[in-house]
């Protein structure tokens, strides 16, 4: 199904043929009026009315990777920046993630992500990555207008990485790039978020969104005290963190359009800001603004999606006003400093391309760029140089990549990275990752 037909209908119409062409047993769950028999692979199932509820979706996607580096113990991790990227030499299980997807009633439906992971000091940590309700039906006929909300603990969508699970990358690590300024474990909170799909004549969407500003997921904003200790941004003590009014939550405006280049390319555009308070204090506020595009290429002829050609491209800035700040930067140290009032400038881009050149086999390199503008200052209050900062200093990453599915529910990659990083000793830095990635179960359709 091609933008230009999904743009012609509502969303209420077209949810069905959607799902129906994606998951074809999961269009139940989605629309009400639809009662297909019961199947003995439902975990559960309930008649409400004319519609049958069933939860369907359940799958288990297992990350493991093996591999090494030129770097190790902490320069590593911050090299590779992202929670769920290989961090140490030798092995890694990077997630084991387990999804539940259903209906809940007629009226909505709901998602949640729960992952399991042994961190670089091999402890076992868990967390509720994503679990969130979205609408199928809403009041007033807003649904036919093309409006969904959805509400709970969920990725921003902000760019084309960040609101992605790691099982749906072409490359075994997030962008350092979405590292620096989304966080390692990519931006998400509990907030709500509102979608429009426009009557315009081609597929064009409108997010608009509102979450908490502060944790550990959230970096660039209020954050919280851990991040502050680790990796404040530009060295930058926090002294807020709490709630007064509206003004202390992030804000997300997207856009995005679809598009069609002929019968065997398609494309989408879209542009992102993130508006919100920082934890430098009450007048610490930071912007965040981005532009992605994606084009791909498939031929009328493809034998189960291969050939195929992808281009995915995302830029993005920061601009990091820190807040005056008065007293100790490390407590109990006794130096009381003042800290005025700065911007922090920040901005990079990654571009993938990725070719499918035989059935099961592709092939891939990676590009990126990051760097910035403004001062870090140290433990003592003192100006330091941004470039001894792995999150902000100037550094180009590229990375070839080969990978291997043997099925739906497999792939291998094997993934080479050079690193030029100013904060680096030698400036360089190379590693080499085997990844290992399997699915069981149901698992959700990607989004384009």
């Amino acid at each position: 199904m091609t933008f230009q037909h999904l743009a012609r209908r509502s969303r209420a119409a077209f949810l069905p043929a959607l799902a129906a062409t994606l998951a074809p047993g999961l269009a139940a769950t989605l629309v009400a009026g639809i009662a297909p028999p019961a199947r003995a692979a439902d975990l559960w199932a309930k008649q409400v009315g004319a519609a049958q509820l069933r939860l369907i979706d359940v799958g288990l996607d297992i990350l493991t990777t093996a591999g090494g580096s030129s770097e190790h113990g902490d320069v590593l991790a911050d090299l590779q920046g992202g929670a769920h990227d290989p961090r140490q030499r030798g092995f890694s299980l990077n997630q084991m993630e387990l999804s539940l997807q259903g209906a809940v009633d007629p009226f909505l439906r709901a998602d949640a992500y729960l992952v399991f992971q042994i961190d670089d000091e091999g402890e076992t940590s868990f967390e509720v990555e994503e679990a969130f309700a979205t609408s199928q039906a809403l009041p007033f006929g807003l649904d036919a207008l093309g409006f969904q909300v959805e509400a709970g603990m969920f990725f921003t969508e902000f760019g084309r990485n960040n609101p992605s699970h790691p099982h749906t990358w072409a490359f075994v690590d997030q962008p350092f790039v979405v590292s620096r300024f989304l966080g390692g474990d990519g931006q998400r909170a509990p907030g709500v978020r509102v979608g429009w799909l426009t009557p315009l004549p081609w597929f064009s969407e409108v997010h608009l969104g509102m979450q908490n500003a502060r944790g550990e997921t959230l970096p660039s904003f209020l954050a919280n005290d851990e991040v502050f200790e680790e990796r404040g941004i530009g060295g930058r003590p926090g002294a807020y963190d709490e709630i007064h009014s509206l003004n202390d939550f992030v804000y997300l405006l997207r856009w995005v359009n679809g598009f069609d280049l002929g019968d065997e390319w398609s494309g989408q555009l879209g542009a992102s800001a993130l508006f919100g308070p920082n934890g430098t204090g009450s007048d610490g506020r930071t912007r965040i603004y981005g532009g992605d595009l994606v084009v791909k290429w498939q031929p009328l002829s493809a034998e189960r999606g291969w050939p195929y050609l992808a281009i995915t491209s995302e830029v993005m800035a920061r601009d990091y006003k820190a807040d005056a700040f008065f007293g100790e930067i490390e407590e109990g140290a006794g130096d009381v400093v003042y800290l005025g009032k700065d911007t922090l400038h920040d901005w990079g881009t990654y571009t993938e391309v990725v070719w499918g050149f035989r059935r099961g086999w592709s092939a891939g390199v990676h590009y990126g760029f990051g760097t910035g503008s403004g001062a870090n200052v140290d433990e003592t209050g003192a100006r330091a140089s941004r470039n001894d900062d792995p999150y902000r200093s100037t550094r180009h990453r590229v990375s070839p990549v080969l990978f291997f599915d043997p099925s739906e529910y497999a792939r291998v990659r094997l993934q080479y990275n050079y690193d030029h990083a100013k904060h680096l000793a030698g400036n360089d830095a190379h590693s080499v990752w085997l990844g290992l990635e399997v699915s069981i179960g149901a698992h959700p359709a990607h989004t384009y």
